[in-house]
């Protein structure tokens, strides 16, 4: 790395709980960007229910190996799984080994199914609680973001109502921000105005 790139990545401004390699390339290239993709939007809803009384950076750390495990976050396939394959998942150091999670994961999918073929799509369904759009923030600082909304509750409600687990209004915020309902990157932090323009140029 050059002098230059070094001064230029120092002037970076980022959200303060970016603070290592992974976390800053997670914050740089993916949280708070609108996701719409069914496959993904089942990724971030098992990976947040997981990552529940942990830090995010643990899941991040397992992230590749829960793909290869959970067949790619196939819905179909996760929902289809039975004993042999949760003594797998239990046996298993690379993911989170906790049996309630796991099961949740299976139960997920099975309740995730269920919704695409009401709604046509996860995408549908899970986007109506913004209205189709994302909501965009001006937090001063990250102490100001709150960790649940009546947004979040309403979604909470309404996934549990609908059999799914680890599903609290929290976990359901987190993953709000993960997938880019909410725009909450700081306002002095360099992605808050790109996540803003880039959800502008999507809707």
């Amino acid at each position: 790395m050059t002098i230059d790139e070094v001064n230029k990545e120092a002037e970076i401004r980022r959200c303060a709980w970016a603070g290592n390699e992974l976390s800053i390339r997670y914050h740089d290239e993916e949280w708070g960007v609108p996701v719409h993709d069914d496959r993904t939007l089942f990724e971030f809803l098992i990976l947040e229910g997981a990552q529940a009384g942990l830090s995010w950076n643990t899941v991040l750390q397992k992230r590749d190996h829960y793909r290869q495990v959970f067949d790619h976050f196939d819905a179909k396939k996760v929902a289809r799984y039975g004993a042999r394959k949760v003594g797998q998942l239990l046996a298993d150091p690379g993911i989170i080994r906790n049996r309630l999670k796991i099961a949740a994961a299976i139960q997920n999918a099975k309740a995730f199914r269920t919704a695409q073929k009401e709604f046509g799509s996860f995408d549908a369904y899970l986007w109506r609680f913004v209205g189709g759009r994302p909501k965009q923030n001006s937090w001063r600082s990250f102490k100001d973001v709150p960790a649940r909304t009546p947004e979040s509750d309403a979604m909470s409600k309404d996934l549990l109502k609908r059999g799914f687990k680890f599903v609290g209004s929290t976990i359901c915020y987190a993953m709000m921000q993960a997938i880019g309902m909410v725009n909450d990157h700081t306002l002095d932090c360099f992605r808050q105005k790109e996540v803003r323009r880039l959800a502008e140029s999507r809707s």
